[in-house]
């Protein structure tokens, strides 16, 4: 081997290696540089406390939320609001009287679908006095429905308790439908008896 030959093993070859490192490198800081840059995307653009929130439709009050901490975020330009310490919505007809009211320890609403998702011992309660319970409620904003495919429990008036795997109904939670429904109904014995 020629003595110019030994030189370039000798000196070129390292050099080359630091280049392939040095490049590889970069390419290393630019993957860690996307990776941070879509976790600040993923971080709130806000967070609120107290937070008050009245609904409108044609100047007329239609529900009212309230909850003690809301989290904007915008993941992927798919605007949300997260409350994670729970809420309350109040629904009002046209004479501003209550007609159903919703809590839950957790809640989501999607901006663009313009729904709010209620999760976590979820209550919801109608004027007519009936009480849902379920671990998850939709309510769809644009349709003004509310919904589950989730296990539901009613309690009525009297002492009936209905069970379902599923619940539709619009925002004043009446009248309401109940899929593969079962019951308990209560029985007056001193009735039956008197027969």
């Amino acid at each position: 081997m020629k003595s110019g030959a030994k030189k370039f093993l000798y000196l070129g070859l390292p050099a080359l290696f630091s280049c392939m490192l040095a490049l590889s490198s970069c390419e290393n800081s630019l993957n860690d540089i996307e990776k941070i840059a879509s976790k600040e995307e993923d971080k709130p653009i806000s967070k609120s406390t107290g937070v008050d929130v009245i609904y409108s439709d044609s100047a007329k009050v239609k529900a009212h939320l309230i909850t003690p901490l809301m989290i904007e975020l915008d993941e992927q330009n798919k605007g949300y609001q997260e409350m994670p310490k729970g809420v309350k919505v109040i629904f009002y007809d046209d004479a501003l009287g209550e007609k159903g009211t919703i809590t839950s320890e957790y809640a989501i609403r999607l901006v663009k679908e313009n729904t709010i998702t209620f999760r976590k011992n979820v209550v919801a309660t109608n004027a007519q006095g009936e009480t849902f319970k379920s671990e998850e409620l939709v309510y769809d904003q644009t349709n003004k429905k509310l919904y589950s495919h989730k296990p539901v429990q009613i309690n009525m008036n009297g002492g009936t308790v209905m069970y379902g795997t599923g619940f539709k109904s619009n925002e004043s939670l009446y009248p309401w439908t109940i899929d593969s429904s079962t019951g308990v109904f209560p029985v007056d014995e001193k009735k039956e008896q008197g027969k």
